[in-house]
């Protein structure tokens, strides 16, 4: 075999394990991969900064379900993406980032930028190695990907000294494969079992976790409900497994992300069958509670997590499209009849529900999913954080297909929407894809908008601003009432009733009205198109608004007086 530099062996597997994109830094202790790099055909967007960089690839990863991979140098660049590692980890998201290194002679004398990033990313990391030998390159990253994919998908660092990055090797791509991940099959009797305990509920649930998304499994799931007239229900990580316009769609539990319906459906169920949920903290809340008298089945295709938050009544070891198939082979000749209960449910639908059609002004935020929900076709990708902007999406939004609602569930950092809708984008070039954010998370990696400016990619960002108290102040001192006069507002450029902000080459529009929100999405929509770049919409929303919220699944308070009682 031909001896190649080490690092255009790498960029073979990475283009070999699907990689098309990568997102990234360089710097002095990375620039043989740059090197390698340039004439691959593996598209590279230079980020703002490393943390950014993981984010991209986290949404480009959550899009298409391969592996994402971010790049940087050594010292604060690996340091930097240690909060995309940990987000990539909670949502068990399959990525790999790579760090260069100083020299390996120097890593022990307290070299420039010579940080033990492997020892730092251990905790948040699958796997974290430092390259010792050159030759050793092709199979870590073959084993970086295996590892990324394998089990509960997750994140991979890999730390290259830049003397071991800067050899040659024996080197044959033709020869070459990406390892086989193993199956995680289910265990027969355990099936049946499963089977036996649905059959014999009166009021069984089917809860759809991140792990439908991610085992590609909501065919099967839909297919399941179908066949025995079960409800479903899902988690955060779960919403767009099953279309909420469904009949048998029975909402979301939870003291944040939730809907009132689902509460109190979940709390007269009799059985649930958790697939891929990790039964986190803000769905269940108390746990007397939300266990109750009901019997759980819990499938999951980590073994620790059966049993981690409470012992379930069965557990199963699965991949959940491998579960799924292997029920419904033994659920296709059973006779169930769940009418009584799927009317009880749709029933809850229709009355215990919370409005979202207000008219105040201030805004409320229920109003802006309800236009955004009216809207987006279902094929939009929509990427939100954390705050109370993802418990009133949770609530108010509705999401249909499976990788189209994307949200950083259990880490919640702020600033990741702008970076993860340009992963998305990156992704699905031609898909319409929105970034739901709030006024504290948006100006946390704001600067990645200049990313998304410079390599002309166009989506549409939602800002729920809840400073509008500040600019009622500020109206006022100018001797208007905002309360009353909401149709006069901030104008840059001299044109009635809009205002249009411009920044990191991208445009805007503030909304202070709720007849507004409409038309001003619209425009944006079209002017992202036009411009290739992001446009935001600011909606400047009630500051005092609030939101359902509690410690127990059966006694939310509710922020106003809601039908149903």
């Amino acid at each position: 075999m031909a001896k190649v530099p080490v690092m255009q062996a790498v960029v073979d597997v990475l283009r070999s394990e699907g990689v098309d994109v990568a997102f990234g830094c360089p710097g002095a202790a990375i620039l043989p991969l740059y090197a390698a790099l340039e004439d691959s055909g593996i598209k590279h967007l230079v980020v703002r900064h490393e943390e950014g960089a993981t984010h991209m690839a986290d949404g480009w990863a959550r899009t298409n379900g391969k592996v994402g991979v971010a790049i940087g140098t050594s010292g604060p660049a690996g340091t930097n993406m240690i909060t995309g590692l940990y987000t990539a980890q909670a949502d068990s998201i399959p990525m790999v980032c790579i760090t260069g290194q100083a020299v390996s002679s120097k890593l022990h004398q307290e070299a420039f930028q010579a940080v033990d990033i492997v020892e730092i990313a251990k905790p948040v990391t699958k796997w974290s190695v430092q390259a010792k030998e050159a030759a050793q390159l092709p199979w870590i990253f073959r084993e970086a990907f295996r590892t990324a994919r394998s089990g509960r998908p997750g994140p991979v660092l890999v730390d290259l000294p830049l003397d071991v990055q800067q050899q040659e090797i024996e080197w044959d791509p033709s020869l070459d494969a990406p390892l086989p991940v193993p199956e995680v099959r289910p265990h027969p009797p355990r099936v049946r079992r499963a089977l036996d305990m649905l059959l014999s509920a009166e009021r069984p649930l089917l809860l759809a976790g991140g792990g439908v998304v991610l085992g590609e499994a909501h065919d099967l799931l839909r297919e399941l409900a179908e066949l025995l007239g079960i409800p479903v229900q899902v988690t955060l990580m779960g919403k767009g497994s099953f279309p909420e316009d469904h009949e048998l769609y029975a909402g979301m539990t939870g003291i944040q992300t939730s809907q009132r319906y689902a509460n109190k459906a979940f709390l007269e169920s009799d059985l649930v069958l958790a697939l891929g949920s990790r039964f986190g903290d803000r769905h269940t809340g108390a746990l007397d509670v939300y266990r109750g008298d009901r019997k759980f089945i819990h499938v999951d295709i980590e073994p620790m997590q059966l049993g981690r938050v409470f012992e379930p009544d069965l557990g199963v070891v699965s991949d959940t499209r491998l579960f799924l198939e292997a029920l419904l082979e033994q659920a296709r000749d059973v006779v169930a009849d769940f009418r009584p209960w799927v009317s009880r449910v749709a029933s809850l639908r229709e009355t215990l529900t919370r409005p979202d059609d207000y008219r105040d002004v201030p805004i409320k935020a229920p109003r802006v999913y309800r236009e955004i929900n009216e809207i987006f076709p279902p094929e939009t990708y929509f990427v939100t954080a954390i705050g109370l902007y993802q418990i009133w999406g949770g609530q108010f939004q509705t999401a249909h297909l499976p990788r189209h609602y994307q949200v950083c569930g259990q880490a919640g950092p702020l600033g990741w929407e702008i970076p993860a809708a340009i992963g998305v984008k990156s992704a699905e070039p031609d898909a319409e894809v929105v970034a739901v954010v709030g006024d504290y998370s948006f100006q946390f990696l704001v600067e990645e908008l200049a990313v998304a400016a410079q390599y002309d990619l166009p989506f549409v960002i939602v800002m729920l601003n809840n400073e509008y108290l500040g600019l009622i102040r500020q109206a006022e001192a100018d001797g208007y009432d905002m309360r009353t006069e909401v149709d006069i507002h901030y104008d840059d450029h001299g044109t009635d009733n809009v205002t249009i902000m411009r920044g990191y080459g991208c445009s805007g529009r503030r909304v202070l009205h709720p007849d507004e929100i409409a038309e001003a999405i619209e425009w944006a929509r079209k002017e992202a198109v036009a411009t290739s770049r992001p446009v935001l919409v600011e909606v400047m929303i009630d500051r005092e608004a609030n939101t359902a919220r509690g410690t127990r699944i059966d006694a939310l308070i509710e922020p106003e007086p809601v039908p149903g009682g």
